[in-house]
């Protein structure tokens, strides 16, 4: 139950939630790319793309000028989907 609690809380925000929707369907985006397909400033973005991985729940690699991010926990896509799929929200 600590590790639920502990995705539910790094992620408790919409855009972190959509980041990680995106992300599970791929093997990484760069940060421009995730910009223009969520519609979010690149400073916001970048933001909550720190605040993900210093938490575990991303990870990135440089290539160039771009950086390049994926999923490290893929647990948070299961907890995700478990709560889309509750019949109350």
């Amino acid at each position: 139950m600590e590790k639920v609690a502990f995705i539910l809380k790094t992620t408790a925000h919409p855009t972190r939630i959509a980041i990680v929707q995106l992300l599970s369907g791929q093997e990484s985006l760069s940060v421009t790319d995730i910009s223009e397909k969520l519609s979010v400033e690149q400073s916001l973005l970048s933001h909550h793309l720190t605040g993900m991985k210093l938490k575990g729940i991303l990870s990135s690699t440089r290539d160039g000028k771009n950086i390049f991010y994926s999923l490290k926990m893929r647990e948070v896509v299961d907890v995700i989907q478990c709560l889309a799929s509750c019949t109350f929200l």
